[in-house]
């Protein structure tokens, strides 16, 4: 970020010196600093902490901590001892964060993409940010930073040399999506689709399409919001709405889409496209990326040509070769729809290669009262799409197993284990050279470690 002084900090966070000023330095008299931080451990000379409370931590104990290393002042909510530092204290420090990245942003003249949706958001920011990043100084979130702290972390990270800042917004309960909006200030904002996903935190998939659309809320004056042609726009929204998906009256289309191992082709505008991305889900994600990247001026000739050196999103659809077995390994986190996404991925697969089709299967968290229905569901699904061997980690997805038992019409082999350590222990026993493996839960699982085991077992 761009020097910023702890004096207009404190103004913009309305925060005021701890108590026992005479052991703590006034804010104006605290000099500058040039990046901010919520990890102690990554502190740099020239840092501002900010002291934030968690389940499972607490910034405040490691204020000293955070000065040993050289922060330049703190940021905190309760009176710390802490000898002849700069400490500014607020009720609130993740709201302080927050409202200290809205202000930063409000300075700054690079333009915001912020992208939600329950499937599909950080492939379309990596993406956007691939073809933007041919012509334009880009920003993106750092990992999957897409909450009330990553958001403005995000935007924080940015400095004055970067022209486009894109971040992601994710949401588990009403009204964060309508928060980190009024944060970002979006220049365009994307909803790449409405599925049943944090049914735990929303009751209804009209209540999740209520929250993602929210992220309209925070729409500059001249903005635009980019959805998916399923999705029904907001009524009275004054900005432009664009779509894309598959319906004829999407803005964005593909057409003559066809599907390879571990990619895709299909046309836009007249233009062939290779996407190195595998799935359905991926040709989607691609037209959301488009319609983004034509708002910046990027001719679909130049779209095409950066698609084609696209490199896969970690444990998103990643194809992986180890030894024999070619195993997919989309496993940073599920819901119903992205397992959908990812079994069309492998009966693809299964029909080009003629191999045995195998899923390891994690549970799917957070859908409330769905829970068992929709796991049922999946099980349903998995006999359609033949696979021969099925093995469950977790409570939830022995519901799977059970339903995939119950709907196959053929010799489906399954396994059920309380925990992936199980599961890993057991791998050997079950997979054999050259199959084709699925890999997929939410992180709860922790089915990369499967993974690994995989690459133990046959590299």
């Amino acid at each position: 970020m761009k020097k910023f002084s702890t004096k207009d900090l404190a103004q913009i966070i309305k925060a005021h010196p701890a108590e026992d000023s005479s052991r703590t330095l006034r804010a104006a008299s605290c000099g500058s600093f040039i990046r901010v931080s919520t990890d102690s451990r990554a502190i740099k000379i020239g840092d501002c902490f900010f002291a934030l409370t968690g389940d499972n931590f607490d910034g405040h104990n490691f204020i000293d901590d955070a000065f040993a290393k050289g922060a330049v002042c703190a940021v905190v909510s309760r009176d710390i001892e802490s000898v002849g530092n700069c400490l500014l204290k607020v009720p609130d420090t993740v709201k302080a964060l927050g409202d200290f990245a809205a202000e930063y942003r409000r300075l700054m003249n690079f333009k915001v993409v912020a992208i939600t949706g329950s499937v599909g958001k950080t492939t379309v920011r990596q993406i956007v940010y691939h073809v933007l990043s041919q012509r334009y100084r880009v920003y993106q979130s750092p990992k999957n930073f897409n909450n009330q702290i990553g958001v403005p972390l995000t935007l924080l990270g940015s400095d004055s040399k970067h022209e486009i800042v894109i971040t992601e917004l994710g949401t588990n309960h009403p009204g964060e999506i309508a928060y980190l909006t009024a944060i970002a200030q979006p220049d365009i904002a994307v909803v790449t689709n409405v599925c049943p996903a944090h049914l735990e935190g929303f009751g209804s998939v009209d209540a999740i399409a209520k929250e993602k659309l929210s992220i309209s809320q925070g729409l500059s004056s001249d903005g635009a919001l980019i959805i998916n042609s399923a999705i029904t726009p907001p009524a009275g929204l004054s900005t432009k709405i664009l779509t894309f998906g598959q319906s004829d009256t999407s803005d964005f289309r593909a057409k003559n889409i066809s599907f390879e191992e571990a990619g895709s082709r299909f046309v836009i505008d007249g233009v062939e496209i290779s996407l190195p991305l595998a799935g359905p889900g991926n040709v989607e994600n691609a037209l959301a990326a488009w319609a983004v990247c034509s708002r910046f001026g990027i001719t679909i000739s130049d779209f095409a040509q950066a698609a084609k050196t696209l490199s896969a999103v970690p444990m998103r659809a990643e194809f992986l070769q180890i030894g024999t077995l070619t195993v997919l390994n989309d496993c940073y986190n599920a819901n119903p729809a992205s397992m959908k996404n990812a079994l069309d991925i492998l009966i693809g697969l299964v029909l080009k290669e003629k191999r045995r089709a195998v899923f390891i299967c994690g549970d799917m968290a957070e859908l409330g009262q769905q829970t068992q229905d929709l796991h049922a569901d999946l099980g349903a699904a998995v006999a359609r799409a033949e696979v021969q061997l099925l093995l469950t980690v977790g409570d939830s997805a022995k519901i799977v197993a059970q339903a995939a038992k119950d709907a196959a019409k053929y010799d489906l082999q399954t396994k059920s284990f309380t925990d992936v350590l199980s599961a890993c222990n057991n791998l050997i026993k079950f997979i054999k050279d050259y199959d084709i493996v699925l890999v997929k839960g939410s992180r709860i699982n922790k089915l990369e470690l499967t993974v690994e085991k995989l690459k133990e077992l046959f590299s």
